[in-house]
């Protein structure tokens, strides 16, 4: 088996916390003539975001707001993302008047976003549900009174408590989140050479399931995580995680021990932490793994390996038995070592990436052990090595990684169609959209997927990354039928632009449509031209497709779109206690049908969600100013299912 280097290995798999955000859950009730401040919940709010007049919801100072869903169901709440606030069109300064069962995204004049629904309206007093995404929080917040535990997650994976496939297996690296849980200060890894300490800056961690008491080692400490290893003696089952910080304990926090639930650590989003077996360099955008090549994934959760200890340094480490499948881009891999690392807690899998593995920059990369599917990563993979290159897009590695620190100008132009339920049944929309922004890091579009596998998207609400909009010139659209509008900038964000178009103006023969502006503040002169091929995407089984059996795959089967392209497949489930989890998965559009695997299914939570299928096209935006520039048109199908 092939090691990489001690403290690379330790420290590619440990994440430590930089910085703590929280999110502002809570649910008010406002009297007539009430104003709220939707980043503390204060009431009457300073500054004030909305104000309740006994009718209306009026945003202040600089907040906007926008309707996103009526007659929304409330247990798919947490289903709504900030990213998906971020991305609709028309935010207003404008009072509206909310229905019971509407959903709204709102923008604060703290430069926060809020998800809100309508729970009650009666007599003058409206209530509230809300989430204000990435409110600032203290680091070391609560280190002066009792430790509090708010969560406990596997290491690697990050999976939410209570989906299907979370779990804390011995013998695994573990965190718990909260509050006053060890010494102010940056975390320090501890080294395991000498043996793991099991009290740290003031913090012990004991676990106790099933008659077993034991104080775990721990790897590093801070006032708002810890991490350490849960004892390879820990038996399954239903148990409970205190923190004790300096003779004070915490609230008794359940655990779920399992026998296994592998967590697949991740960089640069969802990239696998992968390395060449032999020479130990990591699988990179600008160093892609390649078809038949022997890499080490570095994992945590194979599940309980008494032969090897739980805080010491292992010179010989051993395998675990845990049934293990690895699947890259939809392709079982031949696995050659599943077991301990030199690590505490640290697994390694040895494995051939599949001969017949497809080249792209986010090739998908699940495992499957002991019937439990890990989170989704991606491996970039090119068949000479080397730089990756997107083919879905077109992005090479230059693009996607230009620099951790480089400022990246990025910009699209695009057409959207959907077909969706409504209240009217179906209901088909046709719009264009455009955004131009700066910012720091590395390029991830939206749809980080390369053909051929499905990955299972984490619905847990995330924070954008900081962006400042680019100004363009005046930007129209010229299509078919005399199409000519122009994109008006949405109200309040900076380098976002928006047109609704007409029934029909995208017609179901397609044609070719043309974005253009003259030069701007930030952004030159510009053409594109996106061609969509009739006839368009059309989902054949949609009406079949009710109930989804996660036992079962589920096929999807379609005809039309633009030859050459690719068809995505996504879904969603949530439970009526707001639980959710999704797939995606992508196809090329010749295939006409994709199978989505029950091994993906099995995360999804049974519950209400949607089935939906959508075509992109790619076309050229060049345009001074840019480093990333491109057209998109979107057709996409949505059905409403049951996952059971």
């Amino acid at each position: 088996m092939g090691f990489l280097s001690p403290r690379l290995a330790l420290t590619a798999v440990l994440t430590l916390p930089v910085t703590a955000l929280a999110d502002l859950n809570t649910t008010v009730t406002l009297n007539n003539n009430t104003s709220i401040n939707l980043e503390t919940g204060a009431m009457p709010g300073s500054p004030a975001d909305l104000l309740w007049n006994g009718s209306t919801l009026a945003p202040q100072g600089n907040a906007t707001a926008l309707r996103r869903y009526d007659d929304f169901p409330e247990q798919f709440y947490n289903t709504v993302t900030s990213i998906e606030l971020q991305l609709l069109p028309g935010y207003s300064k404008n009072a509206f008047t909310p229905a019971v069962g509407d959903l709204y995204g709102v923008h604060t004049n703290g430069n926060h976003w809020v998800r809100m629904y309508v729970k009650a309206k009666a007599g003058g007093s409206i209530t509230l549900r809300f989430t204000t995404f990435g409110v600032p929080q203290t680091p070391g917040a609560g280190s002066g009174g009792a430790p509090t535990i708010t969560s406990i997650l596997n290491n690697s994976s990050r999976i939410p408590e209570g989906l299907p496939n979370y779990g804390i297996p011995p013998s695994s690296l573990f965190v718990i989140v909260g509050t006053g849980l060890a010494d102010p200060g940056l975390p320090v890894l501890q080294d395991s050479t000498n043996g793991l300490p099991r009290t740290l800056n003031g913090a012990k961690i004991t676990v106790r399931v099933a008659g077993f008491t034991e104080d775990t080692p721990i790897y590093y400490t801070s006032p708002t995580q810890l991490a350490g290893v849960i004892p390879a003696r820990t038996p399954t089952g239903d148990g409970t995680v205190t923190v004790t910080y300096k003779g004070t304990a915490s609230n008794a926090y359940p655990i779920h021990v399992t026998p296994a639930a592998l967590g697949i650590n991740t960089y640069n989003g969802n990239t696998g932490v992968a390395t060449d077996a032999i020479t130990g360099a990591l699988l990179t955008y600008a160093s892609s793994g390649r078809p038949g090549e022997i890499v080490v994934l570095w994992t945590t959760g194979l599940g309980a390996n008494p032969q090897d200890s739980d805080s010491t340094l292992i010179a010989t480490p051993h395998s675990v038995g845990t049934p293990l499948d690895i699947y890259v881009g939809g392709i079982p891999a031949e696995i050659l070592y599943k077991g301990a690392s030199a690590y505490p807690g640290v697994n390694q899998i040895n494995f051939v990436i599949p001969p017949a593995a497809p080249s792209g920059c986010w090739i998908t990369l699940v495992a499957v052990s002991g019937g439990v599917l890990s989170n989704s990563a991606t491996l970039p993979i090119e068949a000479a090595g080397g730089q990756c290159a997107d083919t879905v897009t077109g992005l090479s590695a230059g693009q996607i990684a230009a620099g951790g620190t480089q400022s990246i100008r990025t910009g699209f132009v695009g057409l959207i169609q959907t077909d969706a339920p409504s209240n009217a049944g179906r209901t088909v929309t046709n719009s264009a959209t455009a955004a131009f922004q700066r910012y720091t890091g590395v390029y991830t579009p939206s749809n980080s997927l390369s053909p051929g596998g499905c990955i299972v998207n984490d619905l847990t609400p995330v924070n954008a990354t900081n962006t400042t909009g680019l100004l363009p010139g005046a930007i129209r659209l010229s299509g078919p039928a005399n199409l000519d509008v122009p994109l008006t900038q949405q109200l309040g964000i900076r380098g976002a632009y928006f047109a609704a178009l007409a029934a029909g103006a995208i017609p179901s023969s397609g044609g070719t449509f043309t974005f253009t502006a003259p030069p701007g503040a930030d952004v030159g002169a510009f053409s594109s031209s996106l061609s969509l091929t009739g006839p368009l995407l059309s989902w054949t089984n949609r009406d079949a497709i009710t109930s989804v059996d996660r036992s079962q795959g589920v096929t999807v089967t379609w005809n039309g779109g633009n030859p050459g392209t690719y068809v995505f497949i996504t879904g969603t489930s949530a439970t009526q206690s707001a639980l959710a989890a999704g797939f995606t998965c992508l196809a090329p559009v010749e295939a006409q049908s994709f199978t989505v695997p029950s091994y993906i299914l099995s995360a999804l939570p049974p519950g209400r969600g949607a089935v939906e299928l959508q075509n992109y096209v790619y076309g050229p935006l060049a345009a001074s100013g840019l480093d990333i520039g491109y057209a998109f048109g979107d057709i996409a199908i949505t059905q409403n299912a049951v996952v059971r």
